[in-house]
């Protein structure tokens, strides 16, 4: 494995590492610097990579150099902007409006948590920005980047730390 590293993610959906060029798949909305709740877009910026989540029913751990946990079916992520537990993992259920982790389409059968507004927590500001599965079909996400299932191990696994979006 190599030192970890920062991946390009261009607007038009190629996220560039270590020389090797992959598709991506982007909020419907395209890549906004001004990120707001709800919106669809995928944030512009630098996405550090916090720590990496995975169905273990379904997959071997990925090899990556950020922190690892399995998913259980008890996970979610609060995207309710008046809660306290905005843009936080939280265990279901729960008082406020939030996501479910643990999924039967298999896009959050990987997940990578991305660094946005989280240090900290802004009302409002996005949240849930993941690294996640792709559908088969590329179909835009809700603000996330989703690549293949092969090629999002493959990026973990090239030990990347970071995306600037751009």
């Amino acid at each position: 494995m190599q030192a970890p590293m920062q991946a390009i993610l261009h607007h038009d959906g190629r996220l560039l590492l270590g020389g090797e060029t992959f598709r991506a798949a982007l909020g419907r909305a395209g890549v906004r610097a001004h990120k707001q709740e709800g919106d669809g877009a995928t944030p512009a910026g630098v996405l550090p990579l916090r720590r990496v989540l995975y169905r273990a029913d379904r997959l071997p751990p990925p090899d990556c150099t950020v922190p690892i946990e399995p998913l259980a079916p008890d996970d979610g992520w609060c995207d309710d902007p008046t809660h306290a537990d905005y843009n936080r993992m939280v265990r279901l259920p729960h008082d406020a409006r939030y996501e479910e982790l643990w999924r039967t389409d298999g896009v959050y059968d990987l997940i990578g948590v991305l660094g946005w507004n989280d240090a900290p927590v802004v009302r409002d500001r996005g949240s849930a920005i993941f690294l996640h599965v792709a559908r088969p079909d590329y179909a835009p996400t809700e603000g996330c980047v989703a690549l293949a299932l092969g090629d999002l191990r493959s990026v973990l696994a090239l030990g990347v730390n970071e995306l600037l979006v751009a």
